[in-house]
């Protein structure tokens, strides 16, 4: 992963997207010299927001076949999947999917489910990644902004996963280990509060302006992670989120196009040997029209 703050600053900033409670907003460029703008990150959610599905259900078929989970397991996982996509995760719906993950995964071994993860990642998570997501990525370190993954899921899950799009810093659930295996115990669950408690010791940390800083997430669980943020954008919005995001005037993306992080990166090899410095410092224009025509209504 990027060191924080190793990347260069630049003076322009992302044009706004569009308010849910908008047709359209028009607002004042920014215009921060390198010296003038504050410190800031980008802290995205991981499923339903970089991801077009949850990371349990990515994995599901991949720790079946090493024997961490039973097809009833993997069953389960569907169906939650399905109720999730219907009518998004509350905070009960939440807090059972955390009971779950605690009793199915005590007595794994930690190796293993790095093992398993490491050479599954490219086949089950490259061809989910939003490239509306990796776009926005591309942007903000463009701006010399750091990118945060910020997830309920487990650790040793997420940070393969964020290092693939080039985050720079993870913050997701931590599982209690004992002599190599997990034991059914979860020693900080990333949900809901706790998020915006980490996105703030963070901050502490790198010294971010969370008031300059931006947050993206698709569940209403999110709406602490939101808040700490002075620019918050909605992804794919549940209905609780997104009447939400109306009444804060919050923005909106839609985000359709999973694409494998591959054929991404194929076409645009020529034009980073010439010049990868003029690629992205012409990737913001891009994403930022991309992301407005595929706007919420």
């Amino acid at each position: 992963m990027r060191a924080a703050g190793s990347s260069e600053r630049r003076e322009d900033t992302p044009r706004p997207l569009r308010p849910a409670n908008e047709e359209q907003r028009s607002a004042p460029e920014e215009h921060l010299s390198a010296t003038e703008e504050p410190r800031a990150a980008a802290f995205f959610d991981l499923d339903k927001t970089i991801i077009a599905t949850t990371s349990a259900t990515a994995f599901s078929r991949p720790f079946l076949a090493g024997g961490l989970i039973t097809r009833g397991d993997m069953l389960r996982t569907a169906y939650a999947q399905f109720l999730y996509l219907v009518g998004g995760a509350d905070a009960e719906q939440t807090e059972r999917l955390r009971a779950r993950l605690s009793a199915v995964s005590t007595g794994w071994d930690v190796d293993q489910v790095r093992a398993i993860v490491s050479e599954t990642l490219h086949e089950h998570i490259d061809p989910v990644v939003y490239a509306e997501a990796v776009e926005l990525i591309g942007e903000h370190h463009a701006a010399g902004r750091d990118v945060v993954v910020v997830s309920a899921s487990g650790s040793e899950v997420v940070e393969p996963i964020a290092a693939l799009i080039g985050a720079d810093h993870v913050v997701a659930t931590r599982l209690t280990v004992e002599d190599g295996r997990y034991t059914g115990s979860i020693d900080f669950y990333c949900y809901g509060e706790n998020k915006a408690l980490a996105m703030r010791e963070l901050a502490e940390r790198e010294s971010y302006d969370l008031e300059a800083s931006y947050a993206y997430s698709d569940s209403i669980t999110d709406a602490p992670m939101l808040e700490a943020v002075g620019r918050s954008v909605v992804v794919n919005p549940d209905r609780a989120l997104r009447r939400l995001a109306e009444e804060r005037g919050w923005q909106v993306a839609r985000f359709t196009h999973p694409q494998p992080l591959s054929e991404r990166l194929r076409p645009v090899a020529p034009a980073a040997a010439v010049g990868g410095a003029a690629l992205a410092l012409g990737v913001g224009a891009l994403v930022w029209r991309a992301v407005r025509r595929r706007r919420g209504a």
